[in-house]
C-alpha cells in the first residue's frame, strides 16, 4: 500500500526561500521512515504564505522553476524519490495563478507532473483572490505511480461538480491543499467543539469522498497572518466517507496514512454512486442543455438562493448553538455570545506565538495593566504564550487614580510573577496642561490616554518587547477609546472579543475573581464607569453590536426583547464613531497610493 504524508507546515509569509528550506527539513525528515513515504501533500501556498496581496508579484515562480528548487531540497536532504504536491503563487504564460505543483523528486522517473490552477477564487469576507490572481480553466485527473490523482485547491473543493469531474476522469485520490482561516465556533459529530471553518471542511470532504467513493487528502495551512489563523487539522478521508487521520489544531505537524486502493472497490459496491452518475449523465446534460426558454414578462422567474461559504452554511437568521438566551424573545436561540473557552485560548496563545515571536522576531511582550479584566486576560494569555520570564507588566496611575484599580494591578503581576515597573504620569500629564490651560475631564482623559502609549512604547524600545493591546471587540465598535492611544499597540488578542466574551475567557484562565467582578471603568475620571457613560449594560450592549453588525434591522432587534431606545443609543454610537476604526484617509493622487495600489504581504 502506498505512504501518504502530509506536511501540516507554517510558512513564513513572503519568504520564499525561507519556506523552501522549510520543505527541505520536512523531506529529510520523511527520509528516515521506514517504509518510505511515496506522497507529501504539503498545502496551499506553502511557499509564501497566503494573503501576500501585491506581493504575490515577488514570490510567484514558474512551475519549472519550483520543480528545480524542491530538487536541490531533495537532493540535500538524500530522501528517496517521492512524489509532492505543493501549493504555490504561479506565474505562467505572463500571468499570476493560485496553484498546485504535482511532481516526482528523485530517479529516473523525475518530473513535472501536473499543475492545477485554482478555479474558484474566493472575494467574500476576508478573502480577494481575483484582484491578485486569475482564475484557472479546467480540472484534470492525471496519472502518476500512485495511479490517478487529481487536484482540487480549497474552494474548489466547496463546489460538488469539481469532485465529480475528477472522479470520471479515474481519480482515486483527490488532493485539496488548503489555506482557510478559521472563523467561528462550532461541533463536530462527536460532540467537540471546533473552529467552525474546519467543522464546514470535514464536512465538505467526508461528502466528496463518499459521493464519489475516492481518497481524499486536505492538506491545511498553519498560522496567522494579520490576525487570520490557519487552524491545521488536516484529514485524510476513506472512500466511505470516514474520517481516518486528523491532524492537530494550530500546530505544525507531519502525518502519515498507508492507503489502501482497493477500499475504492468495497465502497462503489456498497454505495454505487458513481456508477450510476456515468450511466445517467448523458441524459442529464442533455436536459441541463434544454431548460425552458419562455421570454416576456409573464415568465416565471426561479427565485434566486444566495449560498456565502463565509457563513460556513448557516443562513444568516438560522438557529444559533444552544444555552439560554438571557435576553427577552429569542430564548429558543440560544446566546449567541456564548464562546468555546478553551479552544478560544488555545486560539489567541496561539495568535500571539505567531504573531509576537515567528512574525514580528520578538520574544517578549509588554502590556498596560490597568487592574482591569481586559488587561489583566491579555497578560495571562501572554505568559502562557510567551513565559513569564518574557512578559513585563506596566502600570501608570495619575494621581486621581483608583487606588483599587493599582492593587488589582499589582495582583495581575503577583498572581503571574511577571517583572513590573509602575510610572506615575501626573507630573508629564500636568505639566502640559499647565501649559496649555486647564482642560475639561475628555482632553484631560484623552491626554492619560496618550501618555500611556508614550510610556508603553518608550519602555518597549527599552526592553525589547512587543506592546500588546487590551482593546475589546465592544469598545472598538462603540468608539470607547482614545484614538492613537489604547488602539496603537500592533498586536491585539481580545479585539474580536465582546466584552462579555472577554469574562467567560478571564474566568476560564483563570483571571482573579474580584477583579471579574468589579464594574468595567477607564479610570480617567474619579467614579467613572463605562456601563455609567454607556448608559446601558454590557449584557445589552454586545447583543444589540452582534445583531446589528450581521445586519439585522433595527426592528428585528427589538423583537428580540431590547427598547426601541436601547438599540438607537448603540447603533448611533456604532455609525458615528466609525472613523476611529480607520487609518488617517489619504488623498489619492498616483498608481502607487499606500494600501490601495502599493500593498505588501504585511498588509494582510
Amino acid at each position: 500500500m502506498p505512504r501518504l504524508a502530509i506536511a501540516q507546515i507554517r510558512p513564513t509569509k513572503g519568504e520564499y526561500v525561507a519556506n523552501l528550506q522549510k520543505i527541505g527539513g520536512v523531506l529529510a525528515q520523511l527520509a528516515q521512515l521506514e517504509p518510505k513515504v511515496d506522497l507529501v501533500a504539503f498545502p496551499e501556498t506553502a511557499t509564501s504564505g497566503y494573503f501576500v496581496e501585491g506581493g504575490v508579484r515577488d514570490v510567484a515562480v514558474t512551475a519549472g522553476t519550483l520543480f528545480r528548487d524542491l530538487s536541490l531540497q531533495h537532493e540535500a536532504a538524500h530522501a528517496p524519490p517521492v512524489d509532492v504536491s505543493i501549493g504555490f503563487y504561479e506565474v505562467f504564460q505572463n500571468r499570476y495563478y493560485n496553484s498546485c505543483l504535482y511532481a516526482t523528486l528523485g530517479g529516473k522517473d523525475a518530473t513535472v507532473r501536473h499543475v492545477h490552477r485554482k478555479v474558484f477564487l474566493p472575494t467574500y469576507g476576508v478573502f480577494d483572490e481575483e484582484r491578485f490572481v486569475e482564475r484557472g480553466k479546467e480540472v484534470r485527473a492525471f496519472d502518476t505511480a500512485l495511479g490517478r490523482v487529481a487536484i482540487l485547491i480549497c474552494e474548489d473543493a466547496w463546489h460538488s461538480v469539481t469532485g465529480t469531474i475528477a472522479a470520471l476522469q479515474g481519480a482515486r485520490l483527490v488532493i485539496v491543499p488548503s489555506a482557510s482561516p478559521a472563523r467561528g465556533t462550532g461541533m463536530d459529530e462527536e460532540g467537540e467543539r471546533l473552529p467552525a471553518s474546519v467543522v464546514r471542511w470535514e464536512r465538505i470532504v467526508r461528502g466528496l469522498a463518499d459521493e464519489h467513493g475516492v481518497w481524499v487528502v486536505l492538506a491545511s495551512l498553519v498560522g496567522f497572518e494579520g490576525g487570520k489563523g490557519f487552524p491545521g487539522g488536516s484529514v485524510v478521508v476513506s472512500p466511505a466517507g470516514e474520517i481516518v487521520l486528523r491532524g492537530p489544531l494550530f500546530e505544525e505537524a507531519v502525518l502519515t496514512y498507508d492507503i489502501d486502493f482497493e477500499e475504492i472497490t468495497r465502497a462503489r459496491a456498497e454505495s454505487p454512486l458513481l456508477a450510476d452518475l456515468e450511466v445517467n449523465l448523458p441524459h442529464l446534460l442533455k436536459s441541463l442543455g434544454s431548460g425552458e426558454r419562455g421570454a416576456g414578462p409573464s415568465r416565471r422567474r426561479p427565485s434566486a438562493v444566495k449560498f456565502d461559504p463565509a457563513t460556513n452554511g448557516t443562513a444568516p437568521h438560522s438557529p444559533l448553538p444552544s444555552t439560554i438566551h438571557v435576553i427577552g424573545k429569542g430564548v429558543e436561540q440560544g446566546d449567541p455570545l456564548q464562546i468555546d473557552a478553551d479552544l478560544a485560548r488555545r486560539w489567541l496563545v496561539s495568535f500571539l506565538k505567531d504573531e509576537v515571536v515567528r512574525r514580528r522576531g520578538f520574544s517578549k511582550g509588554i502590556v498596560a495593566i490597568s487592574g482591569g479584566v481586559d488587561s489583566a486576560l491579555t497578560a495571562f494569555l501572554a505568559v502562557e504564550a510567551l513565559g513569564k520570564q518574557n512578559v513585563i507588566g506596566v502600570r501608570m496611575p495619575y494621581r486621581t487614580s483608583s487606588p483599587e484599580s493599582l492593587e488589582h494591578a499589582q495582583l495581575v503581576i503577583d498572581t503571574l510573577g511577571i517583572e513590573s515597573h509602575t510610572i506615575d504620569i501626573s507630573a508629564a500629564v500636568d505639566g502640559y496642561l499647565a501649559q496649555v490651560g486647564e482642560a475639561d475631564p475628555t482632553r484631560r482623559g484623552n491626554v492619560m490616554a496618550r501618555e500611556r502609549m508614550i510610556v508603553l512604547f518608550d519602555l518597549s524600545a527599552k526592553y525589547g518587547a512587543l506592546p500588546l493591546g487590551t482593546g475589546n471587540k465592544s469598545e472598538r465598535l462603540l468608539g470607547y477609546f482614545t484614538w492613537h492611544a489604547d488602539d496603537t499597540p500592533p498586536v491585539n488578542p481580545l479585539g474580536d472579543l465582546f466584552k462579555t466574551q472577554v469574562r467567560a475567557l478571564a474566568r476560564h484562565v483563570g483571571v482573579p475573581e474580584v477583579i471579574l467582578r468589579k464594574p468595567p471603568t477607564p479610570d480617567l475620571v474619579p467614579g467613572q464607569t463605562t456601563e455609567g457613560d454607556y448608559g446601558i449594560s454590557y449584557d445589552k450592549v454586545d447583543r444589540i453590536l452582534y445583531y446589528l453588525i450581521r445586519g439585522m434591522k433595527p426592528a428585528e432587534i427589538t423583537a428580540r426583547g431590547f427598547t426601541v431606545d436601547e438599540v438607537a443609543k448603540v447603533e448611533r454610537r456604532l455609525e458615528s464613531t466609525h472613523w476611529k476604526r480607520r487609518l488617517p484617509t489619504v488623498a489619492v493622487l498616483s498608481q502607487t497610493a499606500i494600501g490601495e495600489f502599493y500593498l505588501r504581504p504585511v498588509d494582510y
